[in-house]
């Protein structure tokens, strides 16, 4: 099923139907099995007449969003040429072949924006791009319960200045963008304990090679 977090509260979305559920999105998320809490509820879900999708709400709450970055092949290539003049290239290069992935804080319930809503770009930017992005929902114990769609907005050219401008190139209100819906996963892996997040992962672009391990 999927799930939107809206005014009227969290609905099901079950082919056609649509079923206002009787939980809040926090006390939702926290569940470790999210699929089948979503199917008991979806059993005394109120059903709706009717259900416009545009009426979602950015699908977070409390929830962060963090993302994972130079996670190919051809990005780790694309950051190294970018930030090559400020001496920075082989942080990229470390980091790629690295155990410990690259994670950054990106946005909050404050901060992004739901489908259908106005993305932002830096005005002191002049290279200002849009990164689609798989966006996995975890529980507190890590373990994955949904995905979405969303999108990274990032100024290359600040972060190419100097890897450590990463945060000004891509963390400001508005660069991070969410579907409205988000899909419940089964059978998710554990990880290492914290608040329930959602994380973001460089889709596939054409030329790609396959990643080299998966991780949030």
């Amino acid at each position: 099923m999927l799930l939107y977090r809206t005014q009227r509260g969290v609905v099901a979305a079950d082919g056609d139907r649509y079923l206002l559920l009787a939980e809040s999105w926090d006390s939702l998320i926290a569940t470790p099995a999210l699929p089948d809490r979503i199917d008991g509820l979806a059993a005394q879900g109120t059903a709706l007449d009717a259900f416009d999708p545009s009426e979602a709400l950015v699908p977070l709450v409390s929830q962060e969003v963090w993302a994972a970055g130079v996670t190919y092949y051809r990005s780790r290539d694309a950051r190294m040429a970018e930030s090559e003049q400020a001496g920075g290239d082989s942080f990229y290069d470390r980091v790629y072949t690295a155990p410990r992935p690259e994670l950054f804080f990106k946005g909050s319930a404050r901060t992004a924006v739901g489908a259908g809503g106005q993305i932002a770009i830096r005005s002191d930017a002049g290279w200002n791009v849009p990164e689609p992005e798989l966006v996995l929902l975890a529980d507190a114990s890590g373990a994955l319960i949904g995905c979405t769609i969303g999108n990274d907005v990032s100024s290359r050219d600040i972060e190419g200045e100097n890897p450590l401008y990463l945060p000004q190139a891509k963390v400001y209100d508005a660069s991070c963008a969410l579907r409205g819906a988000a899909r419940g996963l089964r059978g998710g892996g554990g990880g290492a304990g914290g608040r329930g997040a959602a994380a973001g992962e460089h889709v596939d672009q054409p030329g790609d090679q396959p990643r080299r391990r998966g991780r949030v």
